[in-house]
């Protein structure tokens, strides 16, 4: 019996310390992981190795269970395969086993409540987002440069000077004249029209 993990993050910027450190102290001996792939894709490299190098008697130990999959439908399925293969699975975080009919049952109910828990964000978000819009606000990163700075970036252009200077002097880069130089030239067109 060889205690196998699988850690995920979301994106590459995530760092999967956290869930290799609680793995290790779990006694796991081998991680697979995935960095910078959702929970809600159909292929997830890491997690398709780890699930070949699995045998008969292994336990597979994740940190939490949505790190396994995104909905109740794709945790249960892995799950299910997992015990038609005789491999064992464990959740850290949840405390969860399939040792026995209990802790099936318990991953079930676990399972349709971090779904339920993902479909409720999911829910809210978009309510905001949407309150947001009926408000006039848009979401995204606030932009960093007014309209003034996108004015003078195009009066220094007209007076020749290079892109890559007029965003030194603005404190933006390159590209960010370009797109505020395109979109100066999309409104003056449209105000040309009408």
């Amino acid at each position: 019996m060889a205690g196998i993990g699988y850690a995920r993050v979301s994106t590459s910027d995530q760092n999967l310390s956290l869930q290799l450190d609680a793995l290790r102290e779990a006694g796991v001996e081998r991680v697979f992981s995935d960095q910078g792939v959702s929970g809600s894709t159909s292929t997830r490299p890491g997690l398709d190795a780890c699930l070949d190098h699995l045998r008969a008697g292994d336990v597979l130990t994740v940190w939490k269970l949505d790190r396994l999959g995104r909905n109740t439908q794709q945790v249960l399925a892995v799950v299910e395969e997992l015990t038609s293969r005789e491999v064992g699975f464990r959740s850290i975080t949840e405390g969860l086993h399939t040792d026995g009919p209990m802790g099936k049952a318990m991953l079930t109910i676990m399972a349709a409540f971090a779904q339920l828990e993902r479909d409720t964000m999911i829910e809210r978000t978009r309510a905001g987002l949407a309150a947001a819009a009926a408000n006039g606000r848009k979401g995204g990163r606030p932009r960093k440069v007014d309209n003034a700075d996108a004015a003078r970036a195009q009066s220094l252009r007209e007076k020749g000077i290079t892109a890559t200077d007029v965003a030194k002097i603005i404190g933006v880069s390159r590209a960010t004249v370009y797109r505020l130089l395109a979109e100066r030239a999309d409104a003056t067109a449209r105000v040309t029209i009408d």
